[in-house]
Parts: structure tokens; C-alpha cells; sequence
């Protein structure tokens, strides 16, 4: 399991910030039909408990949002990933059914309000990611987004450079078909959904729907 830092910028806005990690070796694979009713079931949840508007206002999002107004990011252009699915779910565009590995992290982000940050471990390099800011021109290639501006961006770093944030994940370490060991942070920059019962849901969804083996859990705090 990688080591975890944060940059002082980001505690001193939220000095309560729990991040939940998991490392585990998988078998990634197509959406099975029983994730994607898993899936479908909590959507529908979603879209009768939350106006469109009252997204922004779960207070994992909020958290998220008001950490991204203090590093001088506008949290409307550049949304949350949890808000940005739940946004979907809300308007009824759906989300769209990928793979195994994607598709568990995305129901337990949008049921825990948490933006998570799923990556390939075979693809990381050195042993910490470092939770900065994201500096101007910095160059970052966002899954399915193309460059992406993270100038501002709370920004997870390895030795080779940034890998996920709390808006996309970067395309050099994303979960492909060859997966074969994750290391995934659930951002917990405020409490909504108990880290711990986050946590172990998707180790749960994990054994069921990806072969997990060798998970490893645990709680990072700062306070």
C-alpha cells in the first residue's frame, strides 16, 4: 500500500480530512449484471432523495468544493467526480456502464459522496503519493477529458508525476481490462458516509465482482 502525504495548503482548509485507502489484487472484467442492478438501484435512490441543486450541498461535496474555492478553482467548471455522477443520475442521463473495477468505484462514490481516486498500482511509481496543489501548465491528460487544467486542483503525485484528482483521474495510471492490483483512496475532505463502512464496502464489492485477494485497509487522519 503507498504512503500518503498532504501538503499543508490542503489541511490547513481541512484539517479533519480522512483518506481511506485499499490495495488489493483483482481480475478486472465487464460489468456483471448483478453490479450493474447494485448500481442502477442506489441511481435510483439518488434521484428521488436529491433535487439537482441540492447536490453540491452533500457535505462531502461541499467540503470538496469549498477546498477547491480556497485554492482559487472554480468548483462549477471544473465539478467534483461524485457530483458529476450524481449530477448525471439526476438529469437522467445514466451512467455508463465500463468495467468491473470502474463501475465498483463509481457506486461508492456516489453513495458515500466521496470523489475516490482508483488507480493501477502496476503503474505507480515509487512508494508515496503526495497530495499537493496542482501548479499552472502542468501537464495532466484526464480520463476521457483530454488535458485538463489543474492549476489549483487538490493533485496526488507519485515519483513520476500527477495521477489522480478529485475531478478525473489521469490517464497513465487508469483501470484497464489488465489490471491486476489497485490502489484505491476514497477523499474524505469532510465526513458524510462513515470512512470505515466506505471502506468496507467496497472491499466487499471488490471480493464479489473482482476476485480481490490480499486486501489491505486503512485510515489516514491528520488530527
Amino acid at each position: 500500500m503507498m504512503k500518503i502525504d498532504i501538503d499543508r495548503r490542503i489541511l490547513a482548509v481541512c484539517p479533519n480530512v480522512q483518506i481511506g485507502l485499499l490495495s488489493a489484487d483483482v481480475v478486472n472484467c465487464e460489468t456483471s449484471d448483478a453490479l450493474w442492478q447494485e448500481i442502477e438501484n442506489e441511481a435510483a435512490r439518488i434521484a428521488a432523495t436529491y433535487q439537482l441543486l441540492e447536490i453540491n450541498q452533500r457535505p462531502a461535496i461541499a467540503a470538496t468544493r469549498k477546498l477547491y474555492k480556497s485554492l482559487g478553482k472554480d468548483p462549477g467548471r471544473y465539478r467534483v467526480s461524485s457530483e458529476a455522477l450524481c449530477r448525471r443520475i439526476i438529469r437522467g442521463l445514466g451512467l455508463y456502464r465500463l468495467t468491473s473495477l470502474i463501475d465498483i468505484v463509481n457506486l461508492v462514490s456516489i453513495k458515500s459522496g466521496y470523489a475516490i481516486s482508483g488507480l493501477d498500482a502496476g503503474k505507480l511509481v515509487g512508494d508515496t503519493l503526495i497530495m499537493g496543489v496542482g501548479e499552472k501548465d502542468e501537464q495532466y491528460c484526464g480520463i476521457g477529458r483530454g488535458l485538463l487544467n489543474i492549476e489549483g486542483l487538490p493533485v496526488y503525485r507519485d515519483a513520476q508525476g500527477p495521477v489522480a484528482t478529485p475531478t478525473s483521474d489521469e490517464e497513465r495510471t487508469k483501470f484497464t481490462l489488465d489490471t491486476s492490483k489497485v490502489q484505491i483512496n476514497i477523499n474524505a475532505f469532510a465526513p458524510e458516509m462513515p470512512v470505515d463502512e466506505a471502506l468496507n464496502w467496497l472491499a466487499s464489492l471488490l471480493e464479489r465482482y473482482a476476485q480481490a485477494s490480499n486486501i489491505e485497509t486503512r485510515i489516514q487522519t491528520h488530527f
